[in-house]
């Protein structure tokens, strides 16, 4: 967690919930606000801390029931408003920053003069850099599969190694560039969901490391059979 962006757990927080949408922590993501509920969110979160919570949907229902209330699930990521463009026509553009994951412990769903649900937060594995040791092998053996063929290959590769190669970068945060950058299609919703819900440092980077072995796996067979990639690797 950023240490100068401070998160005031005594307060309930708005919910942003999106379909296929997972914010990691340190993760940047943009987003076009136009839904009219949505509108009122951020412009109060602005007026105050300009924090949010990102929240995924649990299950289908909200393809039916998405203008209503439908369930989310309950580990969210708060993100902060980095910056924000307001747009004509009751629109904004806004830059939210990943800041920590948080379980939900209490939701407030909406009222006669917020037509949006809040929800009371705790934190999930808020000191993550004490691990920070333990990771060293981790980040090594991440680095070495990521230079070396097959998945040198990778088109998103070169971006994700940038950040090994800068000492002053955590690796911690590393485990979540990884999953921001290289999770990054509908079909990875759930593997996302899954390191954003995963409270334990080590558990994530165990998690990382394992998918990025099998899509090495999954294309050094595919190699044996045809030049291309395989169909349905997401992580290109």
């Amino acid at each position: 967690m950023p240490e100068m962006i401070q998160i005031n757990f005594s307060r309930r927080f708005p919910v942003f919930p999106l379909a296929g949408m997972c914010l990691l922590p340190h993760a940047t993501i943009p987003l076009h606000i136009f839904e009219p509920r949505y509108v009122q969110m951020v412009g109060e979160a602005l007026d105050g801390s300009s924090q949010i919570a990102m929240a995924t949907f649990a299950g289908d229902r909200w393809k039916q029931e998405y203008h209503g209330n439908p369930p989310i699930r309950p580990v969210v990521c708060i993100g902060q408003i980095e910056r924000y463009e307001r747009l004509p026509m009751e629109r904004y553009n806004i830059m939210l920053q990943g800041i920590c994951r948080a379980r939900i412990v209490e939701e407030f769903m909406p009222d006669e003069g917020r037509p949006y649900r809040l929800a009371r937060l705790a934190a999930l594995d808020a000191s993550p850099e004490t691990h920070e040791g333990e990771l060293a092998g981790w980040r090594r053996r991440v680095q070495e599969l990521l230079e070396n063929d097959p998945l040198s290959g990778m088109r998103l590769g070169p971006d994700v190694l940038k950040w090994f190669e800068r000492e002053d970068i955590p690796s911690h945060v590393l485990i979540e560039i990884i999953g921001h950058l290289l999770m990054t299609t509908a079909e990875d919703a759930e593997r996302r969901y899954r390191l954003l819900a995963e409270s334990n440092t080590l558990e994530r980077a165990e998690y990382t490391e394992a998918q990025l072995r099998e899509l090495e796996r999954l294309v050094s067979r595919a190699r044996t059979q045809t030049s291309d990639w395989p169909k349905g690797c997401s992580w290109n």
